[in-house]
């Protein structure tokens, strides 16, 4: 025979059924008390309350992006300077749900033009889905990631970091645009960082990041036509991805925020080719600029004082800092080699400068 079990909560099992011991309300009186309560949360706090509690969760779900678009590109004349997405749609699964309602999705792209493979993660701003805004392009912020940046981004998977949010505050507060963020892998594999570069005989990296990218950008939501509505940030590997784009391509990007960055490209990968390296290090490509005059591109380095680094990029900036390229520095204090002090350093100064030099959304006045 086997004898009587404690379980869990102190219910003693008996070939009878669930019993009590001690004072302790029986079982089934108190799951009526909980599910009562959580029924008055879930009335009193709605659908947001549920998520909170973690009652329930649609992680993992389709989820789509921009749902005022289609029947406003159907019936009114598109503006100047928008343009609305071009497809083909790509499919995305819900990954994370803001408090403010907004979400992080992904999907899985193969580039056209590089070939590679890799998961992108996206995100818009509550304005995006806001009927004022259904004929008006948002500004793209390309956002890298440091470390290997495969098989994730951490940007899109560590909502944590509160880069999100730090994007809907400012954009609340009127000191930051409200940027779509468009979060990919940056490297092939686990066992070596790319440059951000077409390192020859290695997948094209690039070319992933400067066309495809963009391209899948402009397939899925409303976006700018001028390089105005285009800029990248990135942190430490991410972060040197971020302005050498820039700077290798200032017809197509803009601006970018470019944090605990390395200067020029050190992936052994190279294996000496000086001249492919040459062609990817921004040093160079920022003494091309100069010399062909233009045009004006924004790079805003962040440093922590608790990292090393600083003077790589004031050297930068005083040898190359001058003409069509702009610098400036964001220094965070006790800042560390990591991404949130790097979202606090946005916080602080760079979201609100990189705000100032991009095209904004722009609401229709005739819609209330």
């Amino acid at each position: 025979m086997q004898h009587d079990q404690l379980q869990g909560d102190g219910d003693l099992m008996t070939e009878e059924g669930p019993q009590t011991t001690g004072r302790g309300r029986p079982k089934r009186l108190r799951r009526l008390l909980i599910s009562g309560a959580l029924a008055l949360t879930l009335v009193a706090g709605g659908g947001a309350a549920a998520y909170k509690y973690k009652l329930f969760s649609d992680i993992g779900d389709p989820v789509s992006f921009g749902k005022v678009q289609e029947s406003a590109a159907a019936v009114e004349e598109i503006r100047p300077g928008v343009s609305m997405p071009t497809g083909p749609k790509a499919s995305f699964v819900r990954t994370y749900r803001l408090p403010d309602g907004t979400q992080i999705g992904r999907t899985t792209l193969t580039g056209a033009k590089s070939g590679f493979t890799g998961d992108v993660w996206v995100w818009v701003p509550r304005q995006y889905d806001d009927p004022a805004y259904a004929k008006s392009a948002f500004p793209v912020l390309i956002s890298l990631p440091g470390g290997r940046g495969y098989p994730t981004n951490y940007w899109g998977t560590g909502p944590g970091l509160g880069l999100q949010k730090a994007v809907s505050d400012g954009a609340n507060a009127g000191t930051s645009l409200p940027f779509i963020l468009i979060m990919p892998v940056h490297n092939a594999d686990t066992k070596h960082h790319f440059d951000a570069s077409d390192i020859p005989g290695e997948p094209k990296m690039g070319t992933w990041m400067a066309e495809d990218i963009p391209d899948f950008t402009r397939a899925n939501f409303r976006t700018f036509t001028s390089r105005d509505g285009w800029a990248f940030m990135g942190s430490s590997a991410g972060g040197f991805g971020a302005f050498k784009h820039v700077l290798k391509y200032p017809d197509r990007f803009k601006a970018a925020i470019a944090s605990g960055v390395d200067i020029v490209p050190d992936s052994p990968l190279w294996k000496g080719n000086t001249q492919a390296m040459d062609e990817n290090n921004p040093e160079k490509l920022a003494e091309k600029l100069i010399e062909e005059g233009g045009p004006d591109v924004y790079i805003n380095f962040q440093i922590g004082t608790k990292e090393t680094g600083r003077e790589k990029a004031e050297k930068f900036m005083k040898e190359y800092g001058r003409g069509p390229v702009h610098t400036t520095l964001q220094v965070i204090q006790d800042g560390e080699h990591n991404g949130k002090s790097y979202v606090r350093g946005m916080r602080e100064g760079a979201l609100e400068w990189i705000s100032k030099v991009m095209l904004a959304p722009t609401p229709d006045p005739a819609v209330r």
